[in-house]
C-alpha cells in the first residue's frame, strides 16, 4: 500500500462511543498514522447488537440495513472495530445479498435510500492486514514490543460463521498472532483463545458468563501470557470482569489490538492503562 490516504465509512457503534471510547480513540490514531482515513457514518444507529433469530422478520434487519444503505452512499467499503457490530453488520448484509425478496421488502420501509448491496462490510484488522499490510505496519514501528508475551483472543462472534464472516479460520485463526510478531511482541498461543467468552449471558446469566470469561483468563494465564489482546470490547469487558475481584497482581491486562499498536507506534497516550508505566517515563 502507498502512503496516500484510502477512505472507509467508519461505524463506531453505541459501545465505542460510550463505555469502550479508548478503542475508538486508539483505532482512530492508529488508522490515521498506517494513512487510513475513517468518516464516520452519518447520523448512525445502533446496529441492534444481536443478529435476528428469525430472519422471517424482515423488520429485524431494519437498524443494520440502515447503516449499510448510508456506507452505500459514500461509496466506501464500511469498517468497524466493534467485534459485536462487525458480526450484525456482516451476517445481516450477506443473508440480504442472498434474499432479494427481503431485500426489497426491507427497502420499502426504509427512508434514506435502497439497500443494494453494494458496500464491503470490514473489520479494521481486517482492512490492516489486507490493505496495509504487515510491512508497512512494521516500518511505523517506533518502539518494538520486544518480551511482551501476550495471548492473542478473538472469542467467536468475530470468526463464527467462517463462510459469512469470510475474516480468518473459525478454528485456527493466525490474524493476531501475526501483528503482534510484527509489532515485536511474542503470540502466546492457548487452548481457548478462540472460545467464547460468555458474550451477552453477562446479563442473561451472569454466573455462566463468569465461568467462561474467568475460563479464558486462566488458561491464557496458564500458557505463560502477561497480557491478553483482543479486537472485541464485549470480550475485554467480560474478561475484565472476570478479574474484578482478584488482587491488581493477580489480574491479567486485556488490551485492544489498537491500544497494543499505539504503543509501538510510540503512541502512548492513547496506548490505554496497560501500557501507563511506560507514558509516564
Amino acid at each position: 500500500m502507498t502512503q496516500a490516504a484510502r477512505a472507509y465509512s467508519y461505524f463506531p457503534g453505541c459501545t465505542l462511543a460510550t463505555t469502550a471510547v479508548d478503542y475508538d480513540l486508539s483505532g482512530r490514531a492508529v488508522a490515521a498514522a498506517l494513512g487510513l482515513e475513517l468518516n464516520e457514518v452519518p447520523d448512525w444507529n445502533c446496529c441492534g447488537a444481536t443478529f435476528p433469530l428469525s430472519a422471517e422478520n424482515v423488520m429485524s434487519f431494519i437498524a443494520p440495513a440502515r447503516v449499510l444503505i448510508a456506507a452505500e452512499r459514500s461509496g466506501h467499503d464500511l469498517a468497524t472495530l466493534c467485534a459485536v457490530c462487525f458480526h450484525v453488520l456482516k451476517r445481516s448484509d450477506a443473508y440480504l445479498r442472498a434474499h432479494s425478496e427481503a431485500a426489497e421488502r426491507l427497502n420499502a420501509f426504509v427512508t434514506e435510500g435502497d439497500y443494494t448491496g453494494q458496500t464491503r462490510v470490514r473489520h479494521l484488522l481486517g482492512v490492516v492486514r489486507d490493505d496495509v499490510g504487515w510491512e508497512a505496519v512494521k516500518q511505523r514501528v517506533a518502539a518494538p514490543l520486544t518480551g511482551l508475551a501476550a495471548a492473542p483472543y478473538y472469542g467467536c462472534l468475530l470468526l463464527r460463521p467462517q463462510e459469512e464472516m469470510e475474516f480468518d479460520q473459525a478454528e485456527r485463526p493466525r490474524v493476531l498472532q501475526d501483528l503482534l510478531r510484527v509489532l515485536g511482541a511474542t503470540p502466546v498461543e492457548f487452548p481457548r483463545q478462540a472460545e467464547c467468552c460468555g458474550s451477552t449471558l453477562v446479563v442473561s446469566a451472569p454466573d455462566a458468563n463468569r465461568r467462561l470469561s474467568t475460563a479464558v483468563v486462566d488458561s491464557a494465564r496458564r500458557a505463560g501470557a502477561a497480557m491478553i489482546v483482543t479486537a472485541c470490547p464485549l470480550c475485554k469487558y467480560n474478561l475484565d470482569q472476570a478479574q474484578a475481584g482478584r488482587p491488581s497482581p493477580e489480574q491479567l491486562p486485556v488490551a485492544y489490538f489498537t491500544q497494543v499498536m499505539a504503543a509501538a507506534f510510540g503512541m502512548l497516550q492513547v496506548a490505554g492503562p496497560a501500557f501507563a508505566v511506560e507514558a509516564a517515563t
